[in-house]
């Protein structure tokens, strides 16, 4: 038997990659706004933003995605009390998929917002610099990076916009076949945890003032103790209780950039024991003490452009 393969048409490939960014802005920040010819796209992680395009002006909550096409010009700024999280990448990409991206602003569900996980994961494995830096215009790759990382990266982020497409353009739900009929049904596994998950973090944002503790989440969401660490080791990779850690640190440097209350204040309202063991776990988790985070996230707010 002669065997006679397939080439793949690529119907939508990622030429060029000109920033990636994930921003930790202060509740002030403003950015006056650009234009340039290529796309880009800006999804909030955390809080929310006002965001120019064109003649247009939207506020942008957390989980939405918008995307600017080539020659656009766009501006965001925070809203003066909430201090948000952004991803912003911009990118150069001629595929006609592309069309149907204009104007768009989206939703970005658990797929996507693993996909924008990988990316931010890989980026920060490739490229030198931070990825908080507002005013960095030129990508230098690590002379140490992974193998393939920037092929990851490209493929990463074809794959969000192809998936965003489908999704939303395109997407159908076909029946399975009938020799399926009656079998365990992996997919609505997967939905249920998924459910479980995101309902307990729902509830850990709610306590976060709380020192809650594995047999209390347990308790109040009537759930077993190794049911919940299989869930959230597999949905975070974390345990429950680090993953809680993880959120009280990232409400902390939302709280620090809104700059309404100082280092002992916030302490106390997330229910930590004493300044200095908060700064402790700050710095464990972060790199920085909280002095430092401040003095960085200000130092990058006060830059002007070059």
């Amino acid at each position: 038997m002669e065997y006679q393969g397939i080439v793949f048409r690529k119907e939508l490939q990622i030429n060029e990659i000109f920033s990636l960014h994930y921003f930790e802005y202060m509740s002030d920040f403003s950015f006056p706004g650009e234009s340039h010819d290529f796309w880009e796209f800006v999804c909030v992680d955390k809080g929310e933003v006002l965001i120019g395009a064109g003649y247009k002006t939207h506020v942008l909550k957390r989980g939405e995605i918008v995307f600017h096409e080539p020659n656009e010009f766009h501006w965001v700024r925070a809203n003066g009390s909430i201090a948000p999280n952004l991803i912003v990448i911009s990118f150069s990409c001629q595929s006609p998929l592309m069309d149907f991206f204009r104007g768009k602003i989206l939703h970005v569900d658990d797929a996507a917002r693993g996909l924008l996980a990988k990316l931010i994961t890989e980026a920060n494995l490739f490229l030198e610099g931070r990825l908080d830096d507002p005013y960095q215009t030129v990508l230098v790759a690590k002379q140490e990076a992974p193998a393939a990382s920037g092929q990851l990266i490209q493929i990463y982020l074809e794959e969000l916009l192809i998936y965003l497409y489908r999704k939303y353009k395109e997407f159908s739900v076909k029946q399975p076949p009938e020799s399926y009929v009656g079998k365990p049904d992996k997919t609505m596994k997967e939905n249920t945890d998924t459910e479980t998950f995101n309902r307990i973090v729902e509830y850990l944002n709610l306590h976060l003032s709380s020192r809650l503790t594995i047999e209390k989440i347990c308790r109040d969401n009537l759930i077993g103790r190794s049911q919940l660490q299989k869930i959230f080791q597999k949905k975070s990779g974390l345990g429950i209780i680090e993953y809680f850690s993880h959120m009280k640190i990232d409400a902390a440097k939302q709280m620090m950039r809104t700059g309404k209350m100082n280092f002992t204040q916030i302490s106390e309202h997330l229910g930590y024991t004493s300044i200095h063991y908060f700064s402790r776990q700050f710095k464990k988790m972060t790199g920085m003490t909280p002095s430092e985070y401040t003095l960085s996230i200000k130092a990058m707010a006060d830059r002007k452009l070059k």
